[in-house]
């Protein structure tokens, strides 16, 4: 199995591409519009088919890749169940998996920083976290029908019920991190450690975050899988 880490560092995104070599397929889970020919070029060097664009969940903070990518190379778009997406080719559900050649990738529903999100657990040894759970963080539950109460339950149930030797992939990192464990964050992450479901809750009401940059524009234009709204005739 190819597993790459592709940084978006205007967003601090992390785009994960993941491919099975002998059949020369991939996926690209939450591509970044700005990184398209990035991404087409390193497909292209390493003689891979993309095949699906994955999103975790419906982005604030960045413009998805996925429609264009979808121009190009003809491949699907899929999303989480419920996420109001209609453009989607397809919609994931809690415990549905897609394969690619060898490769087993897992849908976890992890909702809480939005309705609607899924972690992806890759052949059984490493999780794509999205923005349910970061390297000693989390995502914020402000916003998109967000929930603290229900984001401290997937995490708590659903993340950290996998083995303590799963590797961690976010969606995001803001301090320099690239990949932790499950283990490490049920030890160390301050969000979680020592704390209640309710002092979770009051905790995350009490950031007091500034909205993202382009979450005007980044969330209907994700509701269109990454189409703008300016190029819609």
């Amino acid at each position: 199995m190819l597993f790459r880490q592709l940084l978006d560092a205007e967003t601090s995104t992390y785009t994960y591409l993941i491919a099975d070599l002998d059949a020369k397929e991939a996926i690209l889970v939450d591509p970044v519009l700005e990184q398209v020919d990035r991404d087409l070029k390193l497909l292209k060097e390493l003689g891979l088919n993309l095949r699906y664009c994955l999103e975790t969940h419906i982005h604030a903070d960045h413009i998805t890749g996925t429609d264009r990518l979808r121009q190009i190379t003809g491949c699907l778009g899929i999303v989480p169940k419920n996420a109001q997406a209609a453009c989607a080719d397809r919609h994931i559900r809690d415990g549905e998996t897609l394969k690619l050649g060898t490769i087993t990738i897992q849908a976890i529903s992890t909702p809480g920083h939005t309705d609607s999100h899924n972690a992806y657990l890759v052949n059984g040894d490493r999780v794509l976290t999205g923005d349910a759970l970061f390297v000693r963080g989390c995502g914020r539950t402000d916003f998109q029908s967000g929930d603290a109460g229900t984001l401290y339950d997937s995490v708590t149930q659903r993340l950290f019920a996998l083995p303590d030797e799963t590797l961690v992939y976010p969606a995001h990192d803001y301090r320099g991190h690239t990949v932790s464990t499950i283990g490490e964050e049920k030890q160390w992450n301050p969000r979680f450690v020592g704390r209640t479901r309710d002092g979770f809750i009051e905790f995350m009401g009490n950031l007091n975050l500034p909205d993202p940059k382009k979450i005007m524009e980044a969330v209907p234009a994700n509701e269109m899988c990454g189409r703008l709204a300016s190029s819609v005739t």
